[in-house]
C-alpha cells in the first residue's frame, strides 16, 4: 500500500387547548441547521463514501476515488459548523480494498485486505483528526479472510472473521507491530456476534455456537491488553431454548451484561434474554417473551394490532402462551441515567425465485406464514419496526417500546433507527427516501408519534431528482446532535450559482 500527502376567564377549552401548546413547547424541535455538499461527477465512480463523527472535534469525510494508476482516497476535515478544517490525499493500491473504518481518541482507523486474497496480510492506515498526518502499519497474517469486526483498543486492533465456517479474531498489536490469531478460536462452528471492548483494558468476544446438546449457547472469551485469555463464560440456555445472539456492556461496578434474543429455533427469535455475570463468572438468565411486552406490537395497523392482543389476553386466560417467532438483530446497548437501553430491529429477508417472480416474502409472524422451498435466491431485507428496552443491572426489564420502520428495504443487514437519550426523554430516528423520521418517548410512554420532515437541500429551488439515491444514512454526533449523510442527484434551474443538475455527497446537521 503507498500514501501521500416557546381580565377574562378562559373556557375548558381555551384552558386544554392552552396546556397542549405548553407540552408540546417542551418537546425537542428538530432543526436542520447546516448543510455541506461535496459536488461529485455525474459519471464518477465513487466508493466507500463516508462520514464519521469526531464528536466536539466535527467530522471525518472520505471517499475512494478511482483512477490511474493507483486510487487515492479524499479525506475531508469539517467542524461542528460544517467548515473545512483540512483535506488531505491519501494514494491506495488498486489491490486494497477497505474492511472496516472507525474513530477513537481522535485517530481515524482504515482497514483495508487484499481484493482477491493473493496476500493474508493486512493494511491499518491511522489518521490524525487534529492536521491529518497519517501512518501505515502492515498486519502480518497467514489465515485469508474477510474481517467483518474491526475493533480498536488502547494498544491493538482486532479483527474478527471467518475461515471454513469457523470464527476467528487476529489480534494486532500498535506497539510491537506483532500479530497472532487469539486462542480460543478456529476449531469449531459458529458466529462471531460481537467484540467489545472494555474500560478496564479488556476485550471481550461473544460466539454463539451448539453446545453438546446441540442448542445455541454463548461463549464469552474475555482477553487481556495483550490479547492473552483471561476467562471463559459459557452461558447455557433453559431446556427448549437458543442463546441466538447477544451483545455485551460492562458496568460501573465491574458486572457484565449480556443482552440478547433466544428462540425455540436456531435463527428466529421468541423473545429478549439479560443476563448478569459476575467477576467469578457466575451469572443469571433472565428470558422475556415478545408477547409479555407491553409495546413490540404497535408497529402494526390498529385492526391487526388488537386481533393479535386479542388473541394473547385469550390464551392467557387459558394458562397458554402464543408463540411469535421473528427474525431480530440487537445494534447496541446504551447506559442511560441508572439504566440501559438495549435497541434492535425486526425485519424478513426477502428471496427472488428461479421463476423470476419476486414474491413472497418471509412474513415475521412464521405461525401465520407458509413458505415453499423451491428454488430462491435473497435478494434483501424488508424491516418491520424497532424496539427498545429499558433494564437495570439486576436483568430487570423496567419498560418497552417501539418505532415502526415503513418501506426500508436493504441489501444488506445494518442498523437504520438510532436512540438518541436527552435528559427524561429518548428520540428515535432514521433516514430513508430524503426523509428523516422521528419519534420521542419517555420510557413505555409515546411523546410524540412517528413524524417525518423532508432532509433539506442547499438552495430554495433545489429539486430532488432520485428520492432513491443513497441519503439514508444517519448517525450520532455530539450533545444533542445528529447528522445525515448520503448522495443525491438535484436539478436547479433558477440558482445561478450552481450548476443545473448537480451530483452532491451531502452532509446535514441535525439539533434539538
Amino acid at each position: 500500500m503507498c500514501f501521500t500527502s416557546t381580565n377574562s376567564k378562559p373556557s375548558s377549552c381555551v384552558l386544554l387547548l392552552t396546556l397542549l401548546c405548553c407540552s408540546f413547547l417542551h418537546l425537542p424541535a428538530q432543526n436542520q441547521v447546516d448543510r455541506f455538499e461535496i459536488e461529485l461527477a455525474t459519471n464518477e465512480i465513487n466508493l466507500d463514501l463516508t462520514a464519521i463523527s469526531a464528536a466536539d472535534k466535527g467530522l471525518i469525510l472520505f471517499r475512494r476515488l478511482l483512477e490511474t494508476p493507483i486510487d487515492r482516497y479524499e479525506f475531508t476535515h469539517l467542524d461542528t459548523s460544517l467548515n473545512i478544517v483540512w483535506k488531505r490525499n491519501i494514494e491506495v493500491a488498486k489491490d486494497l480494498a477497505l474492511a472496516g473504518s472507525l474513530l477513537k481518541d481522535d485517530i481515524l482507523f482504515l482497514l483495508f485486505r487484499s481484493v482477491d486474497f493473493s496476500t493474508a496480510n493486512f493494511q491499518i492506515a491511522s489518521i490524525k483528526v487534529e492536521n491529518g498526518e497519517h501512518v501505515v502499519s502492515t498486519v502480518t497474517n497467514v489465515i485469508p479472510f474477510n474481517p467483518t469486526e474491526f475493533v480498536i483498543t488502547n494498544e491493538a486492533a482486532f479483527m474478527g472473521g471467518y475461515f471454513n465456517y469457523r470464527p476467528l479474531v487476529l489480534y494486532f498489536s500498535f506497539i510491537t507491530q506483532k500479530s497472532h490469531v487469539l486462542p480460543g478460536f478456529y476449531n469449531d462452528r459458529g458466529e462471531l456476534t460481537h467484540i467489545s471492548p472494555n474500560k478496564d483494558g479488556t476485550t471481550d468476544i461473544i460466539v454463539s455456537a451448539d453446545n453438546v446438546d446441540k442448542k445455541k449457547s454463548l461463549w464469552i472469551r474475555n482477553y487481556g491488553s495483550k490479547g492473552d485469555l483471561i476467562k471463559t463464560t459459557i452461558l447455557q440456555p433453559e431446556p427448549k431454548k437458543n442463546l441466538i445472539f447477544g451483545r455485551s456492556i460492562q458496568t460501573n461496578d465491574g458486572k457484565q451484561m449480556v443482552v440478547g434474543v433466544y428462540g425455540r429455533y436456531k435463527e428466529y427469535s421468541r423473545g429478549f434474554f439479560i443476563a448478569g455475570i459476575n467477576e467469578t463468572g457466575e451469572y443469571g438468565v433472565k428470558y422475556y417473551n415478545f408477547a409479555e411486552l407491553q409495546r413490540f406490537f404497535n408497529y402494526m395497523k390498529a385492526e391487526r394490532e388488537d386481533r393479535v392482543m386479542g388473541k394473547i389476553e385469550r390464551r392467557k386466560i387459558k394458562g397458554k402462551k402464543i408463540k411469535f417467532n421473528y427474525r431480530f438483530v440487537v445494534h447496541e446497548i446504551i447506559p442511560y441515567q441508572d439504566q440501559y437501553i438495549m435497541l434492535g430491529e425486526a425485519f424478513y429477508p426477502q428471496y427472488s425465485y428461479a421463476q423470476g417472480t419476486e414474491f413472497g416474502i418471509y412474513s415475521p409472524l412464521m405461525y401465520s406464514h407458509s413458505f415453499s422451498r423451491g428454488g430462491y435466491t435473497l435478494i434483501g431485507y424488508h424491516y418491520t419496526h424497532a424496539v427498545v428496552i429499558g433494564f437495570n443491572d439486576k436483568g430487570e426489564l423496567k419498560w418497552d417500546n417501539s418505532f415502526e420502520i415503513n418501506n426500508v428495504e436493504t441489501t444488506s443487514l445494518k442498523q437504520f433507527v438510532k436512540a438518541r437519550p436527552l435528559d427524561d426523554r429518548i428520540i428515535l430516528q432514521y433516514a430513508y427516501d430524503n426523509q428523516i423520521h422521528s419519534k420521542i418517548i419517555k420510557d413505555a410512554e409515546v411523546l410524540e408519534g412517528k413524524m417525518g420532515s423532508k432532509i433539506k437541500l442547499r438552495f430554495e429551488d433545489d429539486i430532488l431528482v432520485d428520492k432513491k439515491s443513497d441519503s439514508g444514512q444517519i448517525a450520532y454526533w455530539y450533545g444533542e446532535h445528529l447528522f445525515t449523510y448520503g448522495v443525491q442527484n438535484i436539478k436547479n434551474f433558477k440558482e445561478i450559482k450552481v450548476p443545473q443538475e448537480r451530483r452532491v455527497f451531502f452532509v446535514n446537521k441535525i439539533s434539538y
